[in-house]
């Protein structure tokens, strides 16, 4: 089928959709492509492997084993997770990735039609995707020319709070002072920080939870335990607030995670070594390159995450994405107010890197 084909079909079918399905824009995944080799800087995913000690932990899941349904509360893994960050087992949640949860969140925290929930203007692009998607008012918090989210900009009346820490696109990070302070100014509405980037060189929040009863701490296994094709991520804070996501999982799916996932997930939690050497190393690769990049003439936001987040003022982001890709290096475009001229570049292995380096300075050499 061509595209007018394809096109013509989707309208002749979109008759059964519900208003919802018509109305939202949903969100875009980066690029993962089939038909060619790249050196893949888009998603963020983590450049090394996982653990071995993950690949063994699934290769001992048994074929009797998968015939039964795996755990639906997911205690092991609850109780790794709550040992590794001293807090207790009714304290985490553990789900299908970040993104479900914060769907769950959604869901059991922010009241449709009502007060808007707050976040910034700049971050990551799912947020305002699921207001849509579940009738939930919204305003955003406008950012600084540096991609600041000022405190002040959360201190009035709202349904709920969400914070990426470190943000995204840009990797700017929230000290942990100032989500002190955004909580105590807002102790009526559940406060979510977002911290799927957490281990890059920010500071976490989990350790606020029994201070703050509004406090949601979610994080992913995807980025800095590398295991974004198992899909898991979990939630830290009150017993209330565990309870609520809790109740409206077991509405939805009440097995989110499967058995090899979850026998993944634990031995990525005890292999803390091998977790603090990876991680250790994304960082000083990106240090390394940020410096390099700012040295030739690019401006680098500051970065606590897994990625960079670059701009040549010479160059226009969009014709600079499409120069590397002619290039075989994929990166992240986005096509919007403020970001236009940015890149997000994932922090690959030095060897990657290199490559980048070498490619985007000849590009702009040119100029």
């Amino acid at each position: 089928m061509d595209n007018s084909g394809q096109v013509k079909y989707i309208f002749c079918m979109s008759k059964y959709w519900s208003t919802t399905v018509k109305n939202i824009k949903p969100y875009t995944p980066g690029e993962q492509p089939k038909d060619k080799k790249y050196i893949k800087l888009n998603t963020n995913e983590n450049p090394y492997p996982p653990s071995p000690r993950v690949i063994e932990a699934i290769r001992q899941v048994t074929d009797e084993s998968l015939r039964l349904y795996p755990d639906p509360v997911c205690d092991l893994l609850r109780e790794t997770i709550a040992a590794y960050y001293k807090v207790k087992k009714e304290q985490v949640f553990a789900g299908n990735g970040s993104d479900e949860l914060l769907a769950f969140a959604y869901l059991a925290f922010f009241e449709p039609a009502e007060k808007p929930i707050l976040f910034a203007e700049i971050t990551y692009s799912f947020y305002p995707v699921y207001a849509t998607l579940f009738k939930t008012k919204y305003k955003l918090i406008a950012v600084d020319d540096e991609f600041n989210v000022p405190a002040e900009g959360y201190y009035q009346e709202n349904g709920g709070i969400i914070i990426a820490n470190s943000n995204a696109p840009t990797g700017r990070g929230v000290p942990l002072k100032t989500i002190k302070t955004i909580l105590g100014q807002n102790k009526d509405s559940v406060v979510i920080i977002d911290e799927a980037y957490i281990d890059f060189g920010g500071e976490s929040a989990v350790g606020l939870i029994d201070e703050y009863p509004n406090l949601l701490v979610i994080q992913t296994m995807s980025k800095s335990r590398a295991l974004a094709g198992l899909r898991i991520g979990y939630a830290i804070g009150s017993e209330g607030l565990i309870e609520a996501i809790t109740r409206i999982k077991d509405s939805v799916n009440s097995y989110t995670l499967d058995r090899l996932a979850l026998a993944g997930a634990v031995a990525a939690i005890k292999d803390d070594a091998y977790f603090q050497k990876t991680r250790t190393k994304i960082i000083q690769t990106r240090e390394r390159i940020s410096n390099r990049l700012t040295e030739i003439g690019f401006k680098v936001i500051p970065s606590q995450a897994n990625f960079i987040f670059i701009s040549y003022p010479q160059y226009p982001g969009s014709a600079l994405f499409q120069q590397l890709r002619e290039k075989d290096i994929l990166v992240r475009y986005f096509n919007k107010p403020k970001i236009d001229n940015f890149l997000r570049v994932t922090i690959g292995t030095d060897v990657e890197m290199d490559k980048f380096l070498k490619t985007i300075a000849a590009i702009v050499a040119k100029r």
